[in-house]
Formats: structure tokens, sequence, C-alpha cells
């Protein structure tokens, strides 16, 4: 996009934000959300990171290993993202007694309400340097991250009818960006100074503004609710803990989906996976190496923007959700083969972006908006547990799968990521024909 686009671009978000208070707030929060994510998730890197495993793991774990000939450090990453799992599962069920037992003036509340108490946990436990903080806090943020984007996009689709979410989603994502970007300059400029425990208050700070947009964003949706004559979402939804997972073993429609989140959560395991293999054999410099993952995120995020601001609105209200559903899957199959014949680390830092990229800018919001058109059900109960039960599932299931083709080299794990991709634009190729069965606003 030329430069006097992206102008044209800036100055249509602004008139756009004059003219539709729910956008600026939509904006506001999703920013901030993100920012406050982004200055905690440099403190999860460090945590995991750490050879000193007593900040990571309780000294009862640590011995309880030890005891089985076990060196937990050997096993750090895969022992906490399975755990990650698990509390997926357990979590899920509580998640759907809140929202089917409480209408959404009280739930909302309570999800970001709990985030702000347990951060305030997090900075009693910093700052006395309880042995172990490491592991909770990486299993906090892990539920932090799925669970508080996935109730944004919900609420979202209470605000917004099908119409707007295409028009709108694609702002609404930038402003995401830029709290991503702001995130991790916030926390390189205080850590230092002030250091890690009060990074904990900076992020809960973020959470309490998320707090007042949804009181400012409830109007507009109680009003799209009356105007179209949808279930009042004041109201508690009812149904049974487990209707998430129901519903998406029972509708086609969420079956496509939760496929689609799978194939694409594979795809951005192996080759994160890969690229850090490929990374730890050519390039030994820690400073080089740390400047390489640098210059990915600046990348990633830089071309988000402007697919975000340039591309997305325009996809999504000229031509629906299709181009945006499918342009990912295909661009992944053609970097994906070209990597499978020469897995050189420029290429990986190349289709990483690529990838990474168009999921932040058109897969996630063409997604979304399909919500739009759904009952609160499916918003909440089942969109929630498709991004988190089948995210963690498919986070660590490929997880696995990487380690075991690892073992025939780059090449191999590349081809069975293009093979992905084509299963991946499979699902999107389901999706569209079981989307287009569904009713349009009223």
């Amino acid at each position: 996009m030329s430069v006097a686009g992206l102008a044209r671009q800036l100055r249509q978000l602004v008139q756009e934000l004059r003219d539709t208070p729910a956008l600026w707030w939509s904006f506001v929060y999703f920013f901030c959300l993100l920012s406050g994510y982004y200055v905690l998730r440099p403190v999860r890197e460090a945590m995991a990171a750490s050879s000193n495993m007593d900040t990571l793991f309780p000294p009862a774990l640590i011995a309880w290993f030890d005891s089985h000939g076990i060196a937990l450090k050997d096993f750090t990453l895969q022992f906490l993202f399975s755990c990650v799992f698990v509390i997926m599962l357990v979590l899920q069920p509580l998640y759907g007694w809140l929202v089917s037992r409480y209408p959404r003036r009280v739930f909302l509340p309570l999800v970001y309400g709990f985030f702000i108490v347990t951060l305030l946990i997090f900075y009693a436990m910093f700052n006395a340097g309880v042995p172990g903080r490491g592991m909770a806090f990486f299993f906090w943020i892990a539920v932090y991250n799925l669970f508080a984007v996935a109730v944004f996009w919900s609420f979202m689709a209470d605000v917004f009818s099908n119409a707007q979410a295409r028009a709108y989603y694609g702002y609404i994502g930038a402003a995401g960006t830029l709290g991503a970007l702001l995130g991790p300059i916030i926390t390189s400029t205080l850590v230092q100074r002030v250091g890690i425990a009060n990074l904990m208050l900076v992020s809960a700070g973020f959470l309490l503004a998320c707090l007042f947009c949804i009181w400012r964003l409830r109007p507009w949706a109680v009003q799209r609710e009356r105007e179209q004559h949808l279930i009042d979402g004041e109201q508690a939804m009812g149904g049974s803990i487990m209707d998430g997972l129901r519903l998406i073993v029972r509708e086609p429609l969420l079956r496509k989906l939760a496929l689609l989140v799978l194939f694409g959560v594979g795809i951005g395991t192996m080759l994160y996976n890969e690229q850090a293999a490929i990374a730890r054999r050519m390039i030994t410099d820690p400073a080089a190496s740390t400047a390489f993952y640098s210059r990915i995120d600046l990348a990633v995020n830089a071309l988000t923007l402007v697919i975000q601001l340039g591309i997305t609105r325009w996809l999504l209200s000229r031509f629906g959700i299709a181009p945006a559903l499918l342009i990912p899957g295909v661009a992944i199959i053609i970097g994906f083969s070209v990597l499978a014949a020469s897995p050189l680390p420029l290429m990986v830092a190349v289709v990483q972006v690529m990838t990474r990229a168009s999921e932040f800018s058109l897969g996630k919001p063409a997604r979304e908006t399909i919500y739009t058109r759904v009952d609160r059900q499916w918003r909440y109960k089942a969109g929630a547990a498709i991004d988190t039960v089948i995210y963690r599932g498919a986070d660590i299931t490929f997880a696995w799968v990487h380690k075991g083709l690892s073992l025939f080299g780059s090449h191999i794990v590349f081809a069975g990521g293009t093979l992905l991709a084509v299963l991946m634009t499979l699902s999107a190729l389901g999706v569209l024909r079981e989307e287009k069965k569904l009713p349009r606003d009223r």
C-alpha cells in the first residue's frame, strides 16, 4: 500500500472513531487488553528460560522429579505446556458454569476482576521472592491470554452487527497491534527502574481500563439486541456447563472452525519450534539470536498493522470473509513448500512473519465476524472452548509431533507443515460452506 493510501485509511479511521462511539471504546478496550498482556509477556519468557529452577518451580516438585531420576530442567517447556492444557480442561467447565448462571453485566466484570485480583497476588509473590512463582505465573498468563481475549471478541459480537464487524474488526485488531507494540516498550523502559513486581500493577491498571470500556459499551450491546430482536444479553443464558464442547461436536460450522484453529495452531507451533532449532544451530551468539527474534516480532507487528489499516476492512466489506480465510492458507502452502526445499534462517523468518501477520490481520477478524450471526451460546461457550481447549490442545499435540518429525530433519518438518496448511485451507472452505447457511442480519 502507498503512503497516500495508508494516510487515507488513517483519516477514515479517525472519522469512524468520531462518528461511532462504540468503535472508539472497543478500540481503547482492545488496546488496553493487549498492552497489559504484552507488558507481562517478557516476564513469562524470562521465567520459562530461567536457569534458576527454584525461581521457576516449587522445591517439592523439583525434589519429586529428582527422586524419580528425572531432571526437570530438561523438560521445562514440555512440562509447563502440558500442565497448561490440563488447566484449560479444568477451567472450561468453570467458565461454562459462569456464563450459564450469570448475565453479561456480571460475568464480564467477574472475569477481568479475577485477573486483576490475581495480579495483585503475583505482585506480593514477586516482591517476597516466593519459590515457584515462575511456574504459577506461566500458568496464569497462558489462561489470561486466551480467556481474556476470547471474552473480548464474544462481547464484540454482542455490540456489532455482521456488517459493522466487517467494517470495524480490522480497525479494532489494529488497536490490539498498537497495544502489542506499546507493552514491550513499557516493560523495557520500566523493568530496570521499578522491578518485575511493579509491572503487575501496570498490567492491572490496563485491565481496570478494560472494565471501564465494558461499562461504556454495554448500552450499545443492549441497543443492538433490542433493534434486531435478539435474546437479551442482560439475562443469564442458562444451559449446561459443557454446552461449549457439545456444540462443537454437534454443529458442523463449529466443527469446521475448530479444525481451522487446530491446523492453524499446529502450523504456528511447528514453525516456531523448528525456527528455534535452526536458530540454535546457525546463530550461536546470544545477542545475535535476541536481535534475530526481535526483528521478527517488529516485522510481524508492522506488517499486521499495515494490513489491518489498509486491507482488512476493504476485503471484509467488499468480498466478505472468504478471501481473509483463504489467503493465509494459500500463502503458507507456498511458504512451507519453499522451506521444505531450502530451510534457511532468513526464509524461516520471512515465512514466520507472513504466517503470524496473516493470522492476526486476516484470519482472526474473519473468524470473529461469523459469531455476530449466531446466538450467545455459540459465542460465549463454543467460541471460548475453541479459543482455549482446542487451541491449547493443538499447541501441545503439535509440539510433540514436531519433536518426532525433527528426528528426520527440517525438510520433513516443513513438508509436514505444508500438509497442515493444505488441511487448514480445506477447513476454511468447509467453514465458508457452512457459513452461507447462517441467517443474515435482521
